[in-house]
């Protein structure tokens, strides 16, 4: 069996209960499909970085799971016609793969980048303001000279 990822975006306009039926839905079609549910990951309501059926917001669903090699295109052809599902994707995991993004992390490292470049920019721009004040003591002298 292999590992895949499913990747859902689904409508903002529906309530709870109606995003929890298609998320139980995909996974339903996982199931009769010879395929073994795993974690669902559920990042939230989220901007789109374009607009879907005039929509500007929706929410993400991640939701890993094992099967045989035809169960994602009996998924994706079931996700094709769900009217909720503005967008789907199902990626084939590398069996060596550890590495796991969650939201609070990705927006923690973002914020601790923003924290770490200030300081940065800082040090950079005092090195060549005192690199060109040193450069124009030395020159001054030999202007002199030349006079």
């Amino acid at each position: 069996m292999n590992k895949y990822e499913l990747a859902l975006v689904v409508s903002a306009k529906l309530d709870n209960d109606a995003r929890a039926a298609v998320v139980e839905r995909a996974k339903g079609y996982i199931s009769r499909h010879d395929g073994v549910v795993g974690e669902v990951e559920e990042w939230g309501k989220r901007k789109l970085a374009y607009e879907i059926q005039k929509q500007t917001e929706a929410y993400y669903y991640f939701i890993q799971f094992e099967g045989e090699s035809d169960c994602p295109n009996e998924l994706e052809k079931r996700m094709r016609i769900m009217d909720n599902v503005l967008r789907y994707l199902v990626v084939r995991k590398d069996e060596n793969d550890t590495f796991k993004v969650t939201p609070d992390k990705a927006d923690e490292e973002v914020e601790a980048e923003d924290e770490e470049v200030p300081a940065e920019e800082a040090a950079a721009e005092e090195a060549p303001a005192e690199e060109a004040a040193a450069e124009e003591a030395e020159e001054a002298p030999a202007e002199e000279a030349a006079e």
